[in-house]
């Protein structure tokens, strides 16, 4: 947590507070009025995207503004309730031509079932630099675990386990975004290098910044589902015993959770083949980090199949001969 935001502990478990807490984020006791979020009331002022729902950064001087994710129209929507807010920033260390170069080096690595002339055919309509927000925490947590699994189930085919472990959680990524998807988030993460922060946004002319625009209630609800999925994870890959698992159940007892905001920089680029717009997102830290669609090569996909059918069928067709 950085001290910007730290408004002191909790006064039952003495875990850190934040800004805009109304409760304590591991024991739910109650902020102080006070610290709590009243003190520090703020007005937002955001374009809300009438296509994704994402929140952009205001600014007087766009002119007509649009979505940077999915060019859909902007409108002006004003946030009375208390929000989160972008604490740090990552500046851009991609520049616009070296986004395109990365984008048509892409365009050649795309595998046998994708159209083949892609790179020459593509025509790229639209580079938006932007920024786009996510949370980044540490928590301490304790997890009990309990699953079925085929380990000592001897006559049965599934015998039950459980157990307890303690897990660290250091500087992980739980994306805000509502113009990219989870997986998009998820592929842009590894490139960005969280020291080089700085506390205001730098980069290509033009370069929106979308807004965090939800409460802080719904913040730490989000970051707690993320803690639940990567415990489960990490159970079922390091603490059940056995091959195969099922009725996985995953409680997270979290001490000292704190988490800090950052507007992470990315090229959201366009390009059109055959009449169809296709999206690529860009890493705006490291070029080679990037994710996007590709049209399919239909016939080829087909073949497969095809292929594939009829594989099944001989094999099917050996196995009755040889009964």
């Amino acid at each position: 947590m950085s001290p910007a935001t730290a408004i002191g502990d909790c006064r039952r478990c003495e875990s850190p507070l934040e800004r805009g807490d109304l409760r304590c984020a591991i024991c739910s006791e109650t902020v102080p009025s006070a610290e709590g979020p009243d003190a520090h009331h703020e007005r937002v002022e955001i374009l809300r995207c009438r296509g994704c729902g994402a929140a952009m950064g205001y600014e007087i001087e766009a002119q007509a503004p649009r979505c940077g994710f999915c060019d859909a129209v902007l409108e002006v929507e004003t946030v009375e309730d208390p929000v989160e807010q972008t604490e740090h920033y990552l500046a851009f260390r991609v520049t616009p031509d070296e986004a395109r170069r990365s984008l048509k080096a892409w365009f050649g690595r795309q595998g046998f079932f994708r159209v083949q002339d892609l790179r020459q055919r593509a025509q790229v309509e639209e580079l938006t630099p932007l920024w786009w927000v996510a949370w980044v925490f540490d928590a301490d947590a304790t997890i009990s675990w309990s699953a079925d699994s085929d380990h000592g189930s001897r006559r049965s085919a599934w015998a039950p386990h459980a157990g307890q472990t303690p897990m660290t959680f250091r500087r992980l990524l739980v994306s805000a975004s509502r113009g990219l998807t989870n997986a998009e988030a998820d592929v842009l993460a590894e490139s960005y290098d969280l020291g080089a922060r700085q506390p205001s946004p730098e980069g290509p002319p033009g370069a929106v910044v979308e807004r965090f625009d939800v409460q802080r209630s719904q913040a730490r609800q989000k970051v707690a589902e993320a803690i639940q999925l990567i415990a489960a994870s990490e159970v079922t890959q390091r603490h059940v015993p056995g091959t195969r698992v099922r009725n996985l159940h995953v409680a997270a007892l979290v001490r000292g959770l704190s988490t800090e905001r950052f507007a992470f920089p990315a090229y959201v680029m366009a390009y059109r083949y055959k009449s169809k717009l296709y999206r690529v997102v860009i890493s705006g830290h490291q070029a080679s980090i990037l994710t996007g669609e590709a049209p399919l090569h239909w016939l080829r996909v087909l073949g497969a199949i095809l292929a594939l059918i009829l594989a099944l069928a001989l094999i099917a067709a050996a196995v009755a001969a040889a009964a």
